[in-house]
């Protein structure tokens, strides 16, 4: 992945690894791990299989048939605790699940549907499908490899070696069901689930490269202002590079390699969408600057991942994005949760200071000599600001606790950040003061609604 190091008191990575990318659309999946494991099995049953034969030989060249008859009576008491682990553990991994569906699907109701994505890439719930998985398969290549004839001298297999394997996997399974469930209960926790989020959204964060551009205003470099009066120093925009796979959320783009194939080409490429946007075919997906769009250049498009919905792994808005649904949820008159909300906003405090001293516009990507070539844009402060905000905002009217920390987190925000990124935290304090007034016909109840508090009420 590239050195790190620390800089502000976040880790960064210096260059991207080309297999990145991959790397978290496979995180993304849930059948890779299970689809491994079984393959693993196959191989590891094999090299047990071998290893009894090995054993068996050995014994019968040493002529110790009474090695051998032991060895065939204690197989033969493992293969009961064999056939009930086979007969059992499907049945057992069907109910497991089955509950722990129920739970996801609660989790997404109280909170967000896009909360079902942390437990997909969970890696305990992946490995612990897997080991089940593994398990049963194990079970029953064991009960194939056992002999039905009972003489020692005539017994072609003990599966000694694969009968303690199995035993081996079967307290792995035990492990890993009790962290599976540990995990599971954590995920109905609203704590733990907005401390995933935002644990994910301060690595995007970390993952920034130290070289970014100076901030522009909402629209440039985007596609509604693609014009190269807007980027300067990038040469002239020579072509146009349009998406020609199927619709859906741009989630992430290959860095490694397009840095790459823009060096070999002498040209700079600029990403037309932001990283999270919805392109459908003809979408213009990236700009040449300073020199033709040669063939080598046709093949950007494949270069771009599309899928149904957003990822953290290039997407630094996607963290509030949640955080803020969540808010939602919670302010909602069905589920009328404030303190979720002030949860929520607690850690969407926590990542605005977090880039509050950050430059912010568009990532600047360099090849190995300092050359840049390609340019990302990314979401600006007030856009970032206004994403946290403004929903919340208007939906927090009603609720004093929700309104009291939100005017503490503007005010710890507005001590943060320079004096040219104060205006948008200024103007959601000013707009959630007067829908406070306007709302609220006590003097006392918009007094205390209008005193910020860390903990809303407490």
């Amino acid at each position: 992945m590239g050195d790190w190091k620390t800089t502000d008191g976040l880790p960064r990575r210096r260059r991207h690894r080309a297999l990145s990318p991959w790397r978290e659309h496979l995180r993304d999946t849930f059948w890779f791990a299970p689809t491994a494991a079984l393959f693993l099995v196959f191989v590891v049953w094999s090299a047990a299989t071998a290893a009894d034969d090995a054993i068996l030989t050995a014994l019968r060249d040493a002529g110790d048939e009474d090695a051998v008859s032991d060895l065939l009576g204690i197989a033969e008491d493992a293969k009961t605790v064999v056939t009930t682990i086979s007969a059992a553990m499907m049945t057992f991994i069907g109910v497991v699940f089955s509950i722990s569906l129920v739970a996801v699907q609660m989790a997404a109701g109280q909170f967000s549907p896009r909360v079902v994505r942390i437990f997909v890439r969970s890696r305990i719930t992946k490995a612990t499908f897997a080991v089940f998985l593994a398990t049963f398969v194990q079970s029953l290549l064991v009960l194939t490899s056992y002999d039905s004839q009972r003489d020692p001298a005539l017994v072609a297999s003990i599966p000694l070696v694969q009968s303690v394997l199995t035993l081996i996997l079967v307290g792995l399974s035990v492990v890993l069901f009790v962290m599976y469930v540990n995990s599971t209960l954590r995920l109905m926790r609203v704590a733990h689930v907005v401390d995933l989020i935002t644990r994910e959204a301060l690595r995007v964060v970390a993952n920034m490269p130290l070289d970014v551009s100076v901030e522009k205003p909402a629209g440039i470099g985007t596609e509604t202002d693609t014009s190269t009066a807007s980027h300067p120093d990038l040469g002239p925009e020579t072509a146009r590079i349009a998406h020609h796979g199927r619709a859906g959320v741009l989630r992430d783009v290959d860095i490694a390699r397009l840095v790459r194939m823009a060096r070999q080409n002498g040209v700079v490429l600029r990403l037309v969408p932001r990283i999270g946007d919805f392109v459908v075919p003809g979408t213009p997906v990236f700009a040449v600057h300073g020199g033709p769009a040669t063939k080598g250049l046709r093949a950007l498009s494949f270069q771009v991942s599309v899928g149904a919905e957003r990822t953290f792994h290039q997407d630094l808005g996607f963290g509030l994005r949640q955080l803020s649904d969540i808010a939602l949820r919670a302010l909602s008159p069905a589920v009328n949760d404030p303190t979720t909300a002030v949860q929520a906003v607690d850690r969407i405090v926590q990542f605005l200071s977090s880039v509050a001293q950050r430059p912010l516009g568009a990532l600047l990507h360099r090849d190995r000599q300092g050359t840049v070539r390609l340019v990302q844009p990314v979401p600006g402060w007030t856009e970032l600001v206004d994403l946290a905000f403004t929903e919340i905002r208007g939906c927090a009217v009603a609720s004093p606790q929700v309104t009291r920390r939100l005017l503490a987190g503007l005010d710890d925000l507005l001590g943060a950040v320079a004096e040219d990124r104060r205006e948008p935290l200024v103007r959601h304090r000013t707009l959630l003061t007067q829908a406070v007034e306007r709302t609220v016909p006590e003097a006392a109840d918009r007094a205390f609604a209008l005193h910020p508090d860390r903990q809303g009420i407490g």
